[in-house]
């Protein structure tokens, strides 16, 4: 029953969106929306959404508890796959701001930064239901500092 019901807040959601915003913002919410509901159906909690720390030059779209691990989330949404699959665009500069963020979110609240953990979630809306690819452990904070020291 409440499957049935955040499914169609979603949908009122994902409409009135697409009276006020640009498309591109309307499907990355869309995409956003979709992972956070299918992260819950994998028993992960999530625990904030665009997570911008103070002095906002960084944010994670999804920030979550898998078990013990914090996990901090870049989702990807895209209508084709013409340009490539959706994961494929978190570029370096992307995976800073999302370290940066996490690490702020860590000291917050008392997590080792060893328990953190950054996945990359590609969403795929063409035809037929959401086509979800989860990368966990996409990167480590270590070898994107390391590959512009």
């Amino acid at each position: 029953m409440l499957r049935w019901l955040y499914r169609l807040a979603d949908r009122v959601r994902h409409v009135a969106r697409r009276r006020r915003w640009p498309s591109d913002k309307v499907l990355g919410a869309r995409g956003e929306d979709i992972v956070h509901r299918w992260l819950q159906r994998q028993g992960m909690t999530v625990v904030a959404r665009n997570f911008v720390p103070p002095g906002g030059k960084s944010e994670a779209d999804l920030i979550a508890w898998d078990g013990e691990e914090l996990v901090v989330i870049e989702v990807k949404t895209r209508s084709s796959i013409e340009f490539g699959p959706p994961e494929r665009n978190v570029n370096t500069d992307k995976r800073k701001k999302m370290i940066s963020a996490g690490e702020y979110y860590a000291r917050r609240a008392e997590v080792p930064l060893d328990n953190v953990r950054f996945d990359v979630i590609g969403v795929l809306l063409a035809d037929g239901p959401a086509v979800i690819e989860h990368f966990k452990g996409a990167f480590s904070p270590r070898r994107v500092s390391a590959t512009n020291a």
